[in-house]
């Protein structure tokens, strides 16, 4: 090699470098106070729970520090999901909120437990149908959500707390087990009576969440929860879409999105290329719209404490982020749909977007800015499953 060669070479490795430092990391203990504070709160003792866990350094790096910094669109404050695997209905409760705002300019606080409670109802009912092969646990996704708001309409949280006045916190863990025990043995004895079995499901539930509401007043008038979605919310269901980039299935079709969560295995999701997804997401936030994104947050680069989630170089360097990055994740496991978010602002530092989440996971309240996070663009690029949106947020991209 000549000396000239070897020049350019060490030339372009550190221009490389000036452009994206290398990330580190250490191994350390696993905490979440917060989570310890929901657990002591509910079961009067410490967690106990310990390890070490790799994540990334963040010292030294210019990331956001504060909300504030960012440009918001209007949201409820954050709230926390307590002990319960029911992200996908606070996510996207918080964002029908941030709809009905821009829709109507009405400021609400809807029931995430009364899309939790309906939604138990139809994973049984698919259950039975399917005669016990279908999954019935706490996860789901947007597209369910919307399916119930179909069928059963919606009440505001004023309505429906959907919690015992004597739980601090929502906590799901024993009422999650208790139905798959009495399924599991409906599985065993082969008893497939529909309407007693859904009874029987629901009595559990009451026991835990309280009934739900067939009519309630707000705001001094008296509505259904069918008439408070069509008349007070104005939600048309048929008005939003469910945005995929999966390198497997067929691009600009709906196609199945095949994790866990998606219990009724519906061909819900639009699927179109990597970089149109991450195009019509910034189009979408700054032209005024929030959106509920789905993904994985196991990595090493999120962290509650720092409050950011981000792609360290040690895992990728940002100009590899491509569609074969992103399907490898997914096929190896090590993208999953952990976990619902939403998206409620932006900001452009240093070239990139960074993203305001509100997220009602325990890790999100363990900084100061209580119940957010703030994701680098390169995270959503790598590891979010899927966005919500309203179709005229993507009425560019969908010509």
């Amino acid at each position: 090699m000549t000396r000239k060669l070897l020049l350019l070479i060490l030339l372009f490795q550190t221009i490389n470098f000036a452009q994206q430092p290398r990330s580190k990391a250490h191994i350390i203990e696993r905490k979440n106070d917060f989570y310890d504070k929901i657990v002591k709160e509910l079961d009067g003792k410490e967690d106990n729970t310990s390890g070490k866990t790799f994540k990334m350094m963040f010292e030294g790096l210019d990331l956001p520090k504060s909300a504030d910094e960012f440009t918001q669109y209007w949201h409820n404050n954050p709230v926390t999901q307590g002990r319960t695997g029911t992200c996908w209905a606070f996510a996207t409760t918080s964002y029908l909120e941030s709809e009905v705002k821009r829709l109507t300019g009405n400021e609400v606080k809807l029931s995430e437990i009364y899309a939790v409670y309906w939604e138990y109802i139809e994973k049984v009912r698919r259950f039975i149908k399917e005669r016990g092969e279908s999954r019935v646990a706490e996860g789901s996704l947007s597209p369910a959500y919307f399916r119930i708001l179909e069928k059963h309409g919606m009440v505001p949280r004023s309505a429906y707390e959907g919690r015992l006045e004597s739980c601090p916190f929502y906590d799901h863990e024993k009422m999650a087990e208790e139905i798959s025990r009495y399924l599991d043995g409906v599985r065993s004895r082969d008893e497939w009576n529909g309407e007693f079995i859904i009874a029987t499901v629901r009595s559990i539930m009451d026991n835990y969440m309280t009934p739900p509401p067939a009519e309630f007043v707000y705001e001094g008038k008296k509505y259904s929860p069918q008439t408070f979605l069509t008349e007070y919310l104005r939600i048309d269901t048929k008005n939003y879409l469910f945005i995929s980039s999966q390198f497997d299935q067929p691009y600009n079709e709906n196609v199945l999105l095949d994790v866990p969560d998606n219990w009724a295995r519906e061909k819900d999701f639009y699927n179109i290329t990597l970089d149109s997804f991450i195009m019509a997401l910034k189009s979408a936030v700054r032209n005024g719209y929030t959106v509920c994104l789905d993904g994985d947050v196991s990595e090493s680069g999120i962290d509650g404490y720092a409050e950011v989630a981000m792609i360290p170089t040690y895992d990728i360097p940002s100009e590899y982020i491509d569609e074969y990055a992103r399907h490898l994740r997914f096929v190896n496991g090590s993208t999953t749909d952990d976990h619902l978010i939403h998206l409620v602002g932006y900001q452009e530092k240093s070239g990139d977007d960074w993203y305001l989440i509100k997220d009602s996971g325990s890790h999100s309240f363990n900084g100061s800015n209580h119940g957010y996070l703030f994701y680098h663009e390169d995270f959503v690029k790598l590891k979010m499953l899927f966005f919500v949106a309203n179709k005229d947020a993507l009425s560019e991209f969908l010509k």
